[in-house]
């Protein structure tokens, strides 16, 4: 069934049943003046129900997640028909409408019940499990050789000067490989990714020196939220290779995390030069573009990435559901 506490999936639903009703109304109007008139009818009858029905079903969820497809769709549709079959009569009775036919608007509620689910289910075959897992894993290999190549660079300046340090440093990458070579599929913590963060800033910090400052502002951060593996240090690397390097004296990155009720927020924000901001350098867009589609396939509508130029500071910042379970590699409420 559909993740119906899921962000993009009611506004999905909240969508097509606008259009439902857009073109009931043009089929209604008996002339075109009154279209707007009859457009307002037709949301009053069937808004009420649906907003209804949708604070039902995002409360059931976790019990519609138990039950096989065909019984859970009956439930949704039954809860349809008796949603829109109560309204009507309650509104009548409210208005002293006579004549009230609630078993009409009952059937109407059923009917369009069924085709949103056939509509969704529909949706959820054309995001496979297979295609969707397929496109995670081919996006999480895409940061992997520039994570290698910059990791490997700072190595290299140890290996002369201090042999000692540069085999620590290779344990540690070691380490951190073991993490990005995850599978894509499951989430992590913030927690952890926080971690892996400071050991990549770490490594850049024996090769950029005093250059490199960070400054942590994590009293607010719940380690246990969830999110996809290897969404910060990508954006580290940015801050990093664009900000910091390009620079002739030190530059703070700045990291923050808050939790904001259902919310976490993760600002990453560091300096940047003339040149860098109207050079653009491509692999800038391919990591944000890269982090963008795999919040879209793990969190759907309820993640965003937002990044702005202002100040002289460049700024990322993370939306993400606070979540504290794991989810599915698939768009929310795209699979059955």
């Amino acid at each position: 069934m559909p993740d119906f506490r899921n962000l993009g999936v009611l506004l999905r639903i909240l969508v097509a049943t606008s259009l439902l009703s857009v073109v009931a109304a043009v089929l209604l109007s008996p002339r075109l003046d009154r279209f707007g008139w009859t457009l307002l009818d037709v949301c009053a009858t069937v808004q009420p129900p649906l907003v209804l029905v949708l604070i039902t079903l995002a409360a059931a969820c976790p019990m519609l997640d138990r039950l096989r497809y065909p019984v859970a769709a009956g439930g949704v549709i039954a809860l349809s028909a008796i949603a829109a079959g109560a309204s009507h009569a309650f509104g009548s009775m409210l208005l002293g409408a006579a004549g009230s036919d609630p078993g009409r608007h009952a059937l109407l509620g059923m009917a369009l019940a069924a085709a949103l689910l056939g509509w969704l289910d529909l949706r959820s075959r054309a995001l496979s499990p297979a295609l969707v897992e397929a496109r995670l894993q081919a996006l999480q290999a895409r940061i992997r050789p520039h994570f290698l190549f910059n990791s490997l660079t700072a190595v290299l300046s140890l290996i002369r000067a201090d042999p000692r340090r540069a085999e620590q440093v290779l344990e540690d990458l070691a380490d951190l490989f073991r993490a990005l070579l995850a599978d894509g599929r499951t989430l992590s913590t913030l927690g952890r990714e926080m971690d892996l963060a400071r050991q990549y800033l770490a490594i850049e910090a024996l090769r950029l020196g005093e250059r490199l400052r960070v400054e942590w502002s994590l009293e607010q951060m719940p380690p246990e939220a969830r999110l996809p593996p290897m969404i910060l240090q990508p954006l580290l690397e940015n801050a990093v290779y664009h900000g910091i390097e390009p620079l002739p004296d030190p530059g703070p990155i700045r990291v923050s995390v808050v939790r904001e009720a259902d919310r976490v927020l993760v600002r990453i924000t560091n300096p940047v030069s003339a040149a860098v901001m109207t050079e653009r350098r491509p692999g800038n867009r391919i990591a944000i573009d890269n982090i963008r589609q795999r919040l879209q396939l793990h969190f759907d509508a309820e993640a965003s990435l937002r990044h702005r130029i202002e100040d002289g500071r460049y700024e990322v910042q993370l939306t993400l559901p606070y979540t504290i379970h794991d989810r599915q590699s698939t768009a929310p409420g795209a699979l059955p």
